[in-house]
Order: C-alpha cells, then sequence, then structure tokens
C-alpha cells in the first residue's frame, strides 16, 4: 500500500521550482496559477532568494502550487494510485487535492489567503519556531508548556517542533529539555498551529465558505489526529482549524503503519516527511520528488506498491 505526502512550509529552497518547468505545459500552466493569483510563482520558484521564499505568503502558494505540479508530473495513475493521501501543515491542501477534495484553482485560492493570514497574525507578536530532536516525547512536551511553548508539531522520530514568542524560544535555548540533543531555530516567520494563529482562522474560514468540496477519493488521513477523514466537507473544516492546532505527524504515521502501508512517495519539494519515514517505519521504501529526474523511479515505485 503506497501513501502519497506534501510537505509542509520551510521545505522550500531557492530556485527548487526550476527544472519543474521544463517539463511540457508546466511553465504555461505555473503562469496561469500566477496570473490567478496575483503572485508571480515562477520568479519566485526560480530566482528569489531564501529570504524572499520564507515570507509566509509567498511560501505557502509557492509549496501547494510545486506539489501539485509534481503530483500531475507523474502522470494518470488513477489505475494504480495511492491507498492514502496526508500532507504536514500547508501540505494538507496539496493532498486535498490528490484526493480529489479541491481542484487545483479552487486549492491556490484558499491557500493564498491562508498565506496571507497567517503573515497578518505572525506580525502581531515576535514569535517562531524550533526543532527539538531526540528525548522523550512526554518528557519534551511538558517541559515546553512549563516555558510557555506549544508543541507546534509532534512529527515522531524523535522530533518535537516548538513554537511561541522570542523570549520563550530565548529560554528553551538555555534550558533544554531532558534528553534532547539539540535546538535548531526555524526559518519560518511565525508561531504557526498555535493560538497566535487565531486571527488566520476567521479570515481561512470565510474564504473556505466559498467553495464546494467534494470527498475524498482516496483514504484521506488528517494531521490534525491521524484519523481518516471520508468527509470533503470535514476536510475543509479541518482545513481552517489546523492553522492554530498542532500538527500530529506522529499519528498520521502510525495510521499509515495501520493502513499497511509499503511505500511513501513525498511530492515536490520531497525529502523532509521521507526522512521522518524512514526513521519511524523502518521497512517502508521511500521516495522524495526532488528534481523531474525522480519520476521514473517514483512511478514504478507506484506500480509496485499502489
Amino acid at each position: 500500500m503506497l501513501v502519497l505526502v506534501a510537505p509542509g512550509q520551510g521545505a522550500q529552497t531557492p530556485g527548487f521550482l526550476t527544472p519543474w518547468l521544463e517539463l511540457p505545459g508546466a511553465a504555461d500552466r505555473v503562469a496561469q496559477w500566477s496570473d490567478a493569483l496575483g503572485l508571480d510563482l515562477v520568479h519566485f520558484g526560480t530566482q528569489a532568494d531564501a529570504d524572499a521564499i520564507r515570507d509566509t505568503a509567498v511560501a505557502q502558494p509557492l509549496l501547494v502550487a510545486a506539489g501539485v505540479l509534481s503530483a500531475a508530473a507523474l502522470g494518470d495513475i488513477s489505475g494504480i494510485g495511492p491507498g492514502a493521501v496526508a500532507g504536514h501543515s500547508v501540505g494538507e491542501i496539496t493532498a486535498a487535492v490528490s484526493a480529489g477534495v479541491l481542484d487545483d484553482t479552487a486549492a491556490l485560492g484558499l491557500v493564498r489567503e491562508r498565506g496571507r493570514a497567517m503573515a497578518e497574525a505572525a506580525k502581531v507578536t515576535e514569535t517562531g519556531m524550533a526543532a527539538l530532536l531526540g528525548g522523550d516525547p512526554d518528557t519534551t512536551v511538558a517541559h515546553l508548556e512549563k516555558l510557555g511553548l506549544t508543541p507546534a508539531n509532534i512529527n515522531g522520530a524523535g522530533q518535537i517542533v516548538a513554537a511561541g514568542t522570542a523570549e520563550q524560544l530565548a529560554a528553551l535555548a538555555e534550558d533544554k529539555p531532558e534528553g534532547v540533543r539539540k535546538v535548531v531555530p526555524l526559518k519560518v516567520a511565525g508561531a504557526f498551529h498555535t493560538r497566535h494563529m487565531a486571527p488566520a482562522v476567521e479570515a481561512l474560514a470565510k474564504a473556505a465558505a466559498e467553495l464546494a468540496p467534494a470527498d475524498p477519493k482516496v483514504t484521506y488521513v488528517s494531521n490534525k489526529d491521524g484519523q481518516v477523514v471520508a468527509s470533503g466537507a470535514e476536510v475543509l473544516q479541518r482545513l481552517v482549524g489546523q492553522v492554530a492546532n498542532p500538527v500530529r505527524w506522529d499519528l498520521c504515521m502510525e495510521t499509515f503503519r495501520e493502513l499497511g502501508v509499503t511505500a511513501v512517495v513525498e511530492v515536490c519539494p520531497g525529502g523532509t516527511l521521507t526522512g521522518l519515514a524512514k526513521r519511524a517505519l523502518p521497512g517502508v521504501k521511500t521516495l522524495a520528488l526532488k528534481t523531474p529526474d525522480d519520476l521514473d523511479a517514483a512511478r514504478e515505485l507506484i506500480a509496485e506498491h499502489a
């Protein structure tokens, strides 16, 4: 059984979209999306520097566009498609497209509003995020809560991402939880998936109210709690709420295991989620779509494990 997954913010790197635009029709498709969004995705995906694409309002549409484009480049895999789909943070919108819940136009419109709303919310207070590597999850979570921080991403495989104010993160750097090997500041613009994003939820709910989601055509695993969601309306509701809720990728991977996963393919810009799967799901084949050179191997893996 194969699972198709989509990464979240922070996976983007300067120029990562360049080779994908060389595929037939890709540049035209991204140009059309750019016109519809009023955002030059081609420029940001090929020429912009790391600081420019760290901007939340840019990064999120860029990631979803890249994920949708790379998934489409796999070709028509409907007959032997993935058994399940899931996404980390904004990657859930990419997953919703792969599951048939939203079409690409609706998804990109929603993520454009999501990025803007979260960027505005991040301006209210100086906040950020940091990844903690190693340690016992329960011990780490308790320590974070003592410092007033939120375990915004519980990713499994020995990784938890803390989020909060700059002062709280500075305190964490001086006072690591027992057993944590390293605290790594993340290049994001705010404390995503925490109460600091509450203003963005209201804005996103208004945008979502204009959409007409379909029920998922394949198993859709929600990063809110790792549960399978069969209703398109509930998928959309969860996409709105997860902006201010922690991401439980550890529970998603537990669900993958229960479903009998044998392979995981991560859409562009892949690498983060397959890295977690290698550590948390031993024996499961993994493949990250980084460039179009990875497409043939991905198709073979899909054919073998779908």
